[in-house]
Parts: structure tokens; C-alpha cells; sequence
């Protein structure tokens, strides 16, 4: 990581393959929707599935909030395709296989794989909010909360 990301600061831009394999950038949403990044170290593991299947179920509350989630992980599009379909995720999953993003914001873990972290990015590409240690349980609320401060 070149520096430490703060909140108020400006996101990092950024482009990745999704899933479904189209690129999405951050910039894809400036002006237009909030941006929920959440890195997560691995597809179909408890904790991961958990989370993201909160906010597969919590899908409409964000986005009558304007926003869009965006899950990262350094796994591969064909590993996030499983995953997607195996558990019917209704957001898209980004391959940082090259773990550029990871690093650059912050959430890299020793072992090579993405650390739990979240990101609350406004319409302006600003960090709203940055949640460094995740608890998978209330996530989905704590976010809800930050969206509506």
C-alpha cells in the first residue's frame, strides 16, 4: 500500500473483470450511485458465504440507497462464477487475481489473499466510511447505518 487510505479521502480508482464478465471500474458510478467495496478472503467458505448472502438478501435496502456492492477478492472469475451461482449473489463478484486493488487498499493479508474490509465510497468517489476488521455478523446493518448518516 503506497499510502493509508483515510476517510475523506478519495477512493482509488480502479478496474476490474467481473464474474459475469464484464470490467467494472469505480469511476463506472462516480456522480451516479455510492459504492460499497468489500474485500473478502475467500469464495464459498462460512464466513464469506455468509456475508455476502446478507447482502444478497439485504440487496434492495442499498439500493433504494443508491448504491451498488461490489465484492473483491483475489480468487479467479471462474471460482466467483460457482460461487455466484451457487448461492444465487445478485451483485458483482471482481477477480483481483493480480492483487493490485487488494493492495492498494490496504486489505492484502500475510497469506496472500484478501483481508475482510470494507469500503463506504460516496457518489463524489470519497471514503464515506472504512471498516477494517469486519465482524460478518450486523455487517450488512452497520452499513445501512453509515449510508443513512
Amino acid at each position: 500500500m503506497d499510502q493509508e487510505l483515510v476517510e475523506g479521502a478519495v477512493a482509488p480508482n480502479f478496474t476490474l473483470s467481473s464474474h459475469d464478465g464484464r470490467t467494472v471500474s469505480l469511476a463506472d458510478y462516480k456522480g451516479k450511485k455510492n459504492v460499497i467495496l468489500y474485500f473478502y478472503p475467500k469464495d464459498d467458505t462460512p464466513g464469506c458465504t455468509k456475508e455476502a448472502c446478507t447482502f444478497r438478501d439485504d440487496i434492495e435496502i442499498f439500493k433504494n440507497a443508491d448504491t451498488e456492492i461490489l465484492g473483491v477478492s483475489t480468487d479467479t472469475i471462474k471460482s466467483h462464477q460457482k460461487f455466484v451461482d451457487k448461492f444465487k449473489l445478485n451483485f458483482p463478484l471482481l477477480a483481483d487475481d493480480k492483487k493490485e486493488v487488494t493492495k492498494r487498499y490496504g486489505a492484502l493479508g500475510l497469506t496472500g489473499s484478501a483481508k475482510r474490509m470494507t469500503f463506504l465510497i460516496d457518489k463524489n468517489g470519497i471514503l464515506k466510511k472504512i471498516i477494517a476488521k469486519v465482524k460478518v455478523d450486523g455487517h450488512s446493518q452497520e452499513l445501512q447505518t453509515a449510508l443513512s448518516a
